[in-house]
């Protein structure tokens, strides 16, 4: 799927974009619906919901606004959970092959759910809040997988601790180096927050948990509010002089510029958090040797690639030439061999060149490797490229 601004086209990897579209009735809505359409938004299915895509300023401009100021994007679609009790953290570990125990009140990890072979289920953002008896989780899934993510969680730890679904919430996030900025005039408690730390904190009159977080590779936080106040939140931010709104489009386009991964085309139940470059998230202490090692699905998978290295790797291409590459498109060696295959892909509008994300066996996966893409009968070439491809911007300081 493509969308243009000011005569240039920019692809749009979203694959569940492209797929057949569900009947409008069979869609479900966001909180903030309403709002989409009286903003003049294109809406598109996605993940069984009818999502906003871009509104009229188009993609381009919605992409370079969150780089240059405040974008605010609509995620209510996604999954939020709520875990309570005394052994949810024990018991997330069984599940997850990241350092829960060790978590801090309003610290926030990003994390995974893995099968047997060591595959990605999904990835999701978990945060604790509070201390003691007053412990809670607070899990953000993807909407695809969120009936899936719940189900796995309640079968095999429901019975160690509460897995509450929270339907009643929505989700906001505010994207951008001017973030902080506009959600400051609504809680200037928010500037305290520093990248990947989260807690409660009351916005436009709404109790909201809001994190320092994002999907952009920008400053920004992610706002979970109650469905019934989301608009009037919105609306408030809205309202900021720094704030515009933006669609799926221009945050899959932000994401893969920041070389993060989208579950379902970069990572998947047959890709390994080693193969995908996410070994950082794996915190030592789950790591073989470690204090609390293993007891996760795949555990013995991901040691050994932790060990032996494994067999391809997630790596960022930069085009040569000006052709942009779709998701699924072949990448062959200079004679020809088969390496791998595109998993997102587009023209980006920071760097102003063809970028894209793909797997190639670790002997071609050096950077400044130069391979080919095979477009309609073209072989093109790009050139293995250090991630991301544009650099982040959280703030990892608090301003206490």
């Amino acid at each position: 799927m493509h969308f243009t601004m000011q005569g240039r086209w920019i692809h749009c990897p979203l694959r569940t974009l492209m797929s057949t579209p569900a009947p409008e009735s069979e869609l479900l809505t966001t909180p903030l619906h309403a709002l989409h359409l009286e903003l003049g938004a294109r809406m598109v299915p996605f993940a069984g919901y009818s999502m906003p895509v871009q509104y009229p300023a188009g993609l381009m401009a919605e992409h370079l606004h969150c780089r240059t100021s405040a974008a605010l994007f609509d995620v209510s679609h996604m999954g939020q959970l709520r875990l309570t009790g005394s052994e949810a953290a024990a018991a997330l570990e069984t599940l997850l092959p990241i350092d829960v125990i060790g978590m801090a009140d309003g610290q926030q990890r990003y994390g995974f759910l893995t099968n047997e072979h060591g595959g990605i289920l999904d990835d999701l953002m978990l945060t604790r809040s509070g201390l003691g008896e007053q412990t809670e989780w607070l899990m953000i899934v993807n909407a695809a997988n969120k009936a899936a993510d719940t189900a796995l969680l309640q079968s095999r730890i429901g019975q160690r601790c509460n897995v509450q679904p929270r339907p009643e919430l929505a989700l906001l996030a505010l994207q951008g180096p001017q973030a902080v900025t506009a959600l400051a005039r609504l809680n200037p408690a928010v500037s305290s927050l520093s990248f990947m730390t989260g807690a409660a904190v009351t916005l436009n009159g709404a109790p909201c948990f809001a994190t320092r977080s994002g999907y952009t590779g920008e400053d920004g936080f992610e706002i979970s509010v109650p469905a019934s106040e989301a608009e009037a939140l919105a609306r408030a931010l809205l309202a900021q002089p720094e704030v515009r709104p933006a669609g799926l489009g221009a945050r899959d386009t932000l994401r893969l510029e920041a070389g993060l991964c989208l579950h379902g085309n970069d990572i998947d139940a047959q890709t390994t958090p080693v193969e995908a470059g996410l070994l950082w998230a794996i915190q030592k202490v789950r790591r073989a040797g470690g204090a609390r090692a293993g007891g996760y699905p795949g555990a013995a998978v991901i040691d050994a690639q932790i060990t032996a290295g494994p067999a391809r790797r997630r790596v960022g291409l930069t085009g040569l030439d000006r052709a942009p590459v779709r998701p699924g498109t072949a990448i062959v060696s200079a004679d020809g061999a088969p390496l791998g295959t595109v998993t997102s892909g587009t023209l980006a509008p920071t760097v102003n060149q063809p970028i894209a994300i793909a797997y190639l066996p670790a002997a071609h996966a050096a950077l400044e490797h130069e391979v080919f893409a095979e477009v309609r009968g073209k072989r093109l070439p790009m050139r293995v490229t250090a991630l991301p491809f544009v650099p982040h911007r959280y703030v990892r300081t608090s301003a206490r």
